[in-house]
């Protein structure tokens, strides 16, 4: 019997339900690979710093900073090793304010550093989760008290630390840096790239429960050495006594260059005061400009030595020809140049009137070459133009060409004035004429090397004297004047040791020869040049024969003691003379003249001539066009954000961008604002009509002396006159109604004057005043 077929109705119900299964894990699929494209594509930067944030540190690695070395490779700066502390704010947790009470406690020891306070550190720990910094480069027993609380979320991290062996030795010249071990002043600013190096990395590897696994390191580069022209030696000895005669005279600055006078190398730059530049927290910033290349001063007298340098090689003039001084005075275009009031010369030698500081005699020096011959040579020996010695924030100074002089400019420059000079552009010219008549650009800066002490290849520049001028002279070496000129300026400079102005500077057992130099500085009272406020200073070589060293002092402002003791040949030739006596022994050079007993030696210095400053008359608008004349970057310009312009008048023509406490006051800070205002608007008296006239004399306040020189009886002050709407003629009535001189800027009727109407002055002070159509 056949049996019934079997029934199939399951077989779409099986198909449906495979389908669905089927579906559901397309769909799953589907979604797993959605998520995970979103995960491993789109979200892939983000969880990789997620994990790298979790799982590893990066650390930038600084590089050794290069050192600095003294020609004999004694090391001026270097660079150690030392901790800094930082925390993980996240790992503190709810810590934070309890853990930096406890830092601070150790860490803040200076109450005036406030980044080691608890308020700023608790701040820096609020504000990050990762990375906050406790103290930079702290002592290592204060690194030792912290390891020993061991506390959580608190590292190490090794750190270079700039250090300075010598503490202020040639503070200025090598200049101090930052936290960050960026340079910040001096070499150490001048040449921060090159000394900075290439920073390395460091990565390092953690676990979950921040366990360091191991560590990665890229290798930093570390920065190039500098060998100094610098002897370490030279540069304590300058500095000792230019201390010590800061302290003898209370002096305001003061400034000591020694150089090689036949390679242009400085052998020391010494200025007081100084800072130490390992304790940043409490240097004074009125004391990191290196005065030797960034302020100017009017070199007074010292400056005769390139009028008769220039005289003898340019005019024909010979040390034995006969100059009349006459007597002290010489007026020309209505100025009356006056030697010092002790001095009547009448017909004397040239070398005679040089020894004795003639100004007059200077001035007819000047006058025989003529305007442009005159600058010529200024600008042969290296002033008005940056020397290109290895320091920052150099001047050109102050010199302007002969269409821009006056009528009597030639007479000021003779004497050192209406001119802006550095200590370093005056040594070198010193130099000049010590090593045969060629100009040798300053330098600072031996060599840049790799290698550091110890290697084979790096070798000491011990420096030797010697008598002859490189074979191959550097860029920038050119002859000014020629050998026999040379030898005749030795010869009189010897004479000016020996016989006049700079007997103070005298060695024992060698030969000197310098010169003496003061120069006036403004008065705040009555705004005018000051008696009693001055820079001295000398500039000499030794010994005469055959110079081994050159030397410029440069005493600011010296208070203790009289008159006299303020004067260059006072307060700046025994500087050089102990200096040069202690170089000069130091080096080995021979003696070339026989020991004298202190008695003898004595007797020598004996009588010794006052150079005192000349009659200073430089025009204020000429200097304030000089200073605005200059390139952006010179760094006496100021730039157009900054205070007003600071041209100290010794003229110490100095402008600062940023004025430093103590420094003396400036031309254009006694203008009124008005006034300042129209002299930079109007760009100075450039082109206007700039008249020196001699006022109405009466008999009771002004004495009438031979060849039409004036004394002003000093003791009487009478009130400023107003001058306003007043012209040039009602103007030089008025004011000589009461004894007072005019200097008139500009043409039309007067507008502005300084000082103001009423203001109590001196009789025979000199008032500016301003006119204007």
């Amino acid at each position: 019997m056949n049996k019934a077929p079997r029934q199939t109705l399951t077989a779409p119900i099986r198909r449906i339900r495979f389908a669905y299964v089927a579906l559901f894990f397309c769909a799953w699929t589907t979604l797993i690979a959605v998520r995970l494209g979103w995960l491993q594509v789109v979200r892939h930067s983000d969880f990789v710093h997620r994990a790298a944030m979790q799982q590893q540190r990066t650390f930038e690695v600084a590089p050794r900073r290069g050192m600095l070395y003294d020609r004999n490779l004694r090391e001026l700066a270097v660079t150690v090793q030392v901790d800094s502390v930082y925390a993980v704010p996240s790992e503190l947790g709810d810590n934070r304010a309890s853990v930096a009470e406890i830092l601070a406690e150790i860490v803040h020891a200076d109450p005036t550093d406030n980044f080691t306070s608890q308020q700023q550190m608790l701040a820096r720990f609020n504000a990050s989760r990762n990375f906050a910094w406790v103290a930079r480069k702290v002592d290592p027993s204060i690194a030792d008290r912290l390891r020993e609380l061991n506390l959580k979320g608190v590292y190490f991290q090794k750190e270079f630390k700039r250090f300075y062996p010598n503490n202020d030795l040639a503070a200025q010249v090598l200049g101090y840096v930052g936290t960050d071990d960026i340079g910040l002043g001096g070499l150490e600013r001048q040449f921060d790239e090159d000394m900075h190096g290439e920073p390395g990395h460091m990565l390092t590897a953690l676990d979950a429960k921040r366990h360091v696994l191991g560590s990665e390191e890229s290798q930093p580069m570390p920065g190039e050495n500098l060998v100094l022209s610098i002897d370490a030696n030279i540069q304590y000895m300058a500095e000792r006594a230019l201390d010590a005669q800061m302290l003898k005279t209370r002096a305001l600055h003061g400034t000591v260059v020694v150089q090689d006078p036949h390679t242009g190398q400085i052998l020391a730059l010494a200025i007081s005061p100084r800072f130490n530049p390992n304790d940043q927290k409490h240097m004074d910033s009125s004391v990191l400009q290196n005065l030797a290349v960034s302020d100017v001063y009017e070199p007074g007298s010292t400056f005769k030595l390139v009028t008769y340098s220039a005289a003898l090689d340019g005019a024909g003039v010979q040390p034995t020809d006969l100059v009349d001084c006459q007597n002290g005075a010489m007026t020309m275009y209505g100025r009356t140049l006056h030697d010092d009031h002790s001095d009547h010369f009448g017909v004397v030698t040239v070398q005679y009137a040089l020894e004795h500081s003639s100004d007059v005699g200077a001035a007819k020096m000047a006058l025989k070459l003529g305007p442009n011959k005159f600058y010529s040579y200024m600008r042969g020996f290296g002033f008005g133009d940056r020397s290109g010695i290895e320091l920052p924030s150099e001047t050109r100074g102050l010199l302007r060409a002969p269409k821009k002089w006056g009528s009597t400019s030639i007479l000021s420059m003779a004497i050192g004035q209406e001119v802006g000079v550095t200590p370093v552009q005056l040594v070198t010219m010193v130099s000049a004429l010590a090593n045969g008549g060629v100009y040798m650009p300053p330098h600072v800066l031996l060599q840049s090397t790799d290698e550091m002490k110890g290697d084979a290849r790096l070798k000491p520049a011990a420096f030797r004297p010697s008598n002859q001028l490189p074979t191959t002279l550097p860029d920038g070496a050119h002859r000014v004047i020629s050998e026999m000129t040379s030898a005749k300026m030795r010869m009189m400079m010897q004479g000016i040791v020996t016989e006049g102005t700079g007997k103070l500077a005298a060695l024992n057992g060698y030969s000197s020869a310098g010169k003496t130099g003061t120069a006036q500085k403004i008065d705040v009272a009555t705004h005018t040049y000051s008696h009693t406020k001055l820079v001295a200073s000398f500039a000499g070589f030794a010994p005469v024969s055959n110079p081994a060293i050159s030397i410029a002092v440069v005493i600011d402002t010296p208070t203790a003691g009289g008159e006299a003791a303020h004067y260059g040949g006072a307060a700046s030739a025994p500087v050089f003379a102990d200096v040069a006596q202690q170089v000069l022994e130091y080096l080995g050079v021979p003696h070339d003249q026989p020991l004298k007993t202190k008695k003898e030696l004595q007797i020598a210095q004996k009588d010794a001539v006052d150079d005192s400053p000349a009659d200073s008359t430089t025009d204020l608008s000429a200097m304030f066009d000089d200073v605005n004349s200059l390139p952006a970057d010179d760094p006496l310009r100021a730039p157009a954000n900054a205070a007003p312009v600071d041209v100290t008048a010794n003229v110490k023509p100095v402008v600062h961008t940023a004025k430093a406490p103590g420094d003396s006051p400036g031309i254009l800070n006694l203008l009124p604002a008005k006034v300042l205002a129209a002299f930079r608007t109007e760009g100075g008296a450039g082109g206007a009509e700039t008249a020196r006239l001699t006022p109405q004399r009466p008999a009771s306040t002004v004495e009438t002396k031979e060849k039409d020189a004036v004394v002003v009886d000093a003791s009487l002050r009478v009130p400023v006159p107003l001058f306003d709407g007043l012209g040039l003629r009602g103007v030089v009535e008025k004011a000589g109604a009461v004894g007072l001189r005019v200097q008139a800027v500009g043409s039309g009727l007067a507008r502005e004057q300084v000082p103001a109407a009423g203001t109590m002055v001196g009789a025979g002070t000199e008032i500016v005043v301003r006119f204007s159509r």
